[in-house]
């Protein structure tokens, strides 16, 4: 039998636990929306999607007309070609880097793929040799930077510099298309219902979309580009493939131009050694706008999208409004783009 005083506990009792607290209740969602806001992740792309949408009611509020299903596909019709050159530019700045040449390659693009039309080539065969020479130049500035160490800034410049005088090898002048199969291509559009529809530009466009996202979120390659912008080293360090990577995303850089080019050429018809001059700082912006951080790292392909259309429907704005200069697009897109980099540094600054 046990024995104890008054003062103690039987030697056999179990000993004394703390009552329990309160129960943590979880977030709410005006909590979760908060966090959702201030995060360096999902924070930039959210704004953008707010952004697009109040500037598009904006605009239905202001003209008439504007709040048509037509405008919204119009924006994915017109910029197909900057879409797919801004997912492969999503994959480049993910890992810290940038390029410089992918407008000089979608030049190049357009004047391969007239002068070779125009040489009497079909269209099955023009275009696979534009996205293969186009690759190969991505190849080439992805080994550049990687095994001789140049800074994807100075390497990309030569290829843009080397892209842009090809274009004058090839012709000084426009060299328009007459391809009866590519013309077709070009101008078809696909009927949506009612008076809506879209062209094959924006068909391949989605389709690129889908394939970018399912390669950064379902597979290794997306989830070493995603660790190499968090820190090369430790992706080293934890045995990813960080060398052949690197040279890979600039593969599918080049590979985008390729295609954006022959997008491009539906939209022109034609090949000219001076066209999208400047593209390349339009689709770094539409990736800064969508949410991709300049350091790598954090980004979506989806935010890069919202990106080219914010852009897209402040110029379609511009244009209804009629007493305002075209100019006035890339002071909007300045401004935006600063606004969205001051912004990343503010929620990563919170975040560490």
């Amino acid at each position: 039998m046990t024995t104890f005083t008054s003062d103690q506990t039987p030697a056999s009792a179990p000993p004394t636990l703390p009552a329990p607290g309160p129960a943590r209740k979880p977030a709410g969602i005006g909590a979760r929306v908060r966090d959702a806001f201030t995060s360096p992740k999902y924070g930039p792309v959210l704004v953008t999607a707010v952004l697009f949408v109040a500037v598009f009611v904006a605009g239905g509020i202001r003209y008439p007309g504007f709040l048509s299903g037509q405008v919204l596909l119009n924006l994915f019709v017109d910029n197909a070609y900057l879409i797919v050159l801004a997912v492969g530019m999503t994959f480049v700045i993910l890992t810290g880097g940038i390029d410089l040449s992918v407008g000089a390659v979608v030049a190049l693009s357009t004047m391969i793929a007239a002068s070779l039309l125009q040489a009497g080539l079909p269209p099955a065969v023009v275009i696979p040799l534009i996205l293969l020479a186009t690759s190969v130049l991505g190849l080439l500035v992805g080994l550049m930077i990687h095994y001789f160490k140049v800074q994807p800034f100075i390497a990309t410049l030569a290829a843009m510099f080397l892209a842009r005088g090809l274009c004058y090898v090839i012709s000084q002048s426009s060299i328009a298309i007459s391809d009866p199969a590519f013309i077709a291509l070009a101008v078809s559009r696909i009927p949506l219902g009612g008076t809506m529809s879209i062209t094959w530009s924006v068909v391949i466009a989605v389709i690129v979309v889908v394939i970018a996202v399912w390669m950064l979120h379902r597979t290794r390659f997306g989830r070493t580009v995603y660790a190499i912008g968090g820190g090369e080293q430790s992706g080293m360090l934890m045995g990813l493939p960080v060398a052949r990577t690197k040279v890979l995303v600039y593969v599918v850089s080049g590979f985008c131009s390729g295609l954006s080019g022959v997008l491009f050429t539906f939209y022109t018809l034609s090949g000219y050694p001076l066209t999208a001059i400047g593209t390349e700082l339009d689709a770094i912006a539409a990736v800064v706008i969508g949410g991709t951080l300049l350091a790598g790292g954090y980004g979506f392909v989806l935010g890069s999208v919202l990106g080219v259309l914010v852009l897209g429907i402040i110029q379609t704005i511009i244009s209804f409004e009629g007493t305002l200069s075209s100019w006035w697009t890339k002071i909007f897109i300045g401004v935006l783009l600063l606004v969205f980099i001051a912004l990343q540094r503010v929620l990563t600054a919170r975040r560490r």
